[in-house]
């Protein structure tokens, strides 16, 4: 069965095949959230059978949307498939674009809406084995001082998101306290 994803190609946002879109490194549309708790953000590890950055650390999901769907609706789907997490209340953080060789001849090339989410501590997290390998909650700066650290265990998005876009995913007050909390 074919995933349709939306791409472009030659200036027009088509459905095309996403291991297509990957394999030639078109722009194409994706989605991430980052769900957090207090000083604390949800990260997960990629299953061992995804066809790309298997078993890395990543945020607490992202995706990319099927040809026709909103991106908020891919948020919540992606949600609830990944990690049976439902009635979130999502928050539009950023748009970002990157481009970034993930293996295997596979390029993603993603202009990609960012998703927040702030939960207590008893939201009820159901990993799907097939997606999901592990989670874990780490506070931000220590998630930052470990992909510092090991980057090869962290996906190139996570790693470009933590480097590049702290500020406007989480807001200046975290990335501040982060920045000191980095350098001390």
């Amino acid at each position: 069965m074919t995933n349709l994803i939306p791409a472009w190609e030659d200036g027009t946002l088509k459905p095309l095949d996403k291991l297509d879109v990957h394999q030639r490194g078109l722009r194409h549309k994706a989605i991430s959230v980052f769900v957090t708790e207090g000083d604390r953000v949800l990260i997960q590890r990629r299953a061992l059978s995804k066809y790309h950055t298997p078993g890395l650390w990543a945020n607490t999901c992202c995706t990319h949307p099927h040809w026709g769907e909103s991106d908020l609706d891919c948020a919540n789907r992606r949600l609830e498939e990944e990690l049976g997490i439902s009635g979130l209340d999502l928050t539009h953080a950023t748009e970002i674009e990157y481009r970034a060789d993930v293996g295997g001849g596979l390029i993603e090339h993603e202009l990609v809406q960012v998703y927040t989410a702030r939960v207590m501590p008893d939201l009820s997290v159901t990993p799907n084995p097939e997606e999901v390998a592990d989670i874990d909650w780490i506070n931000l700066p220590a998630l930052r001082a470990m992909v510092e650290r090991h980057p090869e265990r962290f996906t190139p998005w996570l790693r470009i998101y933590l480097e590049k876009h702290v500020r406007t995913i989480f807001g200046s007050h975290v990335a501040s306290a982060t920045d000191l909390a980095l350098h001390h």
